[in-house]
């Protein structure tokens, strides 16, 4: 494994791999290093580019390195009372950098967006082993192409970030989690449906298959005391609604967010339309959660098939293999195949920013042949 020190450490490993043919991966914390194929690559350490860069809760702005621990960061923001714009979760370990490259957006996402909504601006270092910077250090920045949304969820494919900038909000002074018991996932549907389109600002929704239904409310006190009045009388016509203490509420919103707790070898994450949640979830068994109002169903089993990623393009979604045994994840690509045209559009663009083919291990099977594309 590779521990570059500095950003100029890791420009000369990068440009020396290019010059070598040699094959790079970028790893934070480690903690979704199972995730895609099993490959040969060398292992290149972001650990040691940890720490803040400047920090100014004034302008809601935070700049930190990408092997920063997740933990920190939001320990660090949380001190001031504030959070990051979008909701990371992550395993031990998790570093801030992984997380905007694997783009994970939490129960939030509906309606605060994910990583590559409030990545502001980064620096990276190319395939090419030169460091450029794109975004800027504001929350207002219209300037030039909007690379930020291109390296959110780039997975380590296009550039290595050095530094990374990043909106915060000011945390709820007050959050409360609703919870309904007993619906099927039609009428947990229309419950979501019902709860995100009402005036009662609810930030998240989820259903666990156990029959578990939650609603989030937060910002002031008494705002969300009003709120949380109303929302039995709004909801009415769909079921009863009972206060959830903070700590058995924190646990459920887990399980919704990361399907954590399904039991199977096999997981998937499928997003695809929330009404079509439900008839998505009544062909897998009781493996699976809802996120996201249902526009985000994690499904578990130990079927080695594609059986789900089918589901979910006959239903307008893709599916993602988030976890699988290394024989199946050699076999089935992580991400859903795209069109053609889209797919050489992706290529093209990790061509761009990595002529020489750094990044474009065999973890993703698109990526395989992406240096052999014609310039």
């Amino acid at each position: 494994m590779l521990e570059p020190r500095d950003a100029l450490d890791l420009a000369q490993i990068i440009a020396d791999a290019g010059a070598n043919g040699a094959k790079l991966e970028l790893r934070g914390g480690g903690t979704k290093a199972d995730f895609g194929a099993p490959r040969e690559a060398e292992v290149v350490s972001l650990a040691a580019l940890s720490g803040v860069v400047d920090y100014d809760p004034a302008e809601l702005v935070l700049t930190v390195r990408p092997g920063t621990p997740l933990a920190e960061v939001q320990a660090l923001v949380a001190a001031e009372g504030q959070m990051l714009a979008f909701e990371p979760h992550g395993a031990p370990g998790a570093t801030i950098g992984g997380t905007v490259a694997a783009a994970v957006a939490g129960s939030r996402r509906v309606t605060a967006g994910s990583a590559r909504d409030h990545l502001l601006g980064f620096t990276a270092v190319s395939g090419r082993g030169e460091s450029f910077v794109a975004g800027a250090k504001v929350v207002k920045n219209v300037t030039g192409y909007d690379l930020p949304k291109l390296m959110a969820g780039s997975w380590g494919r296009l550039g290595a970030m050095t530094e990374l900038t990043l909106k915060v909000l000011p945390a709820p002074r007050c959050t409360v989690t609703l919870m309904a018991e007993g619906l099927t996932p039609v009428a947990a549907h229309a419950l979501m449906a019902a709860a995100l389109g009402s005036n009662a600002d609810v930030s998240a929704a989820a259903h666990l298959a156990r029959g578990i239904t939650l609603l989030r409310v937060a910002g002031f006190a008494p705002s969300v005391d009003y709120r949380c009045n109303a929302l039995p009388g709004l909801l009415a016509a769909h079921c009863r609604l009972s206060r959830l203490e903070e700590t058995e509420a924190a646990a459920l919103w887990r399980e919704a967010m990361t399907g954590s707790a399904l039991a199977g070898a096999v997981r998937w994450r499928v997003h695809l339309p929330p009404r079509k949640a439900p008839e998505l979830v009544a062909r897998f068994g009781n493996q699976w959660a809802m996120d996201w109002g249902g526009g985000q169903v994690w499904i578990a089993s130990d079927d080695a098939g594609t059986a789900v990623r089918e589901a979910a393009a006959a239903l307008g979604g893709e599916a993602v293999l988030m976890q699988a045994p290394p024989d199946m994840r050699a076999r089935v690509p992580a991400f859903q195949p795209r069109a053609p045209g889209v797919m050489a559009l992706e290529s093209r663009v990790r061509r761009a920013f990595d002529p020489m083919g750094v990044f474009a291990t065999t973890r993703f099977r698109e990526d395989a042949h992406a240096d052999q594309l014609p310039a």
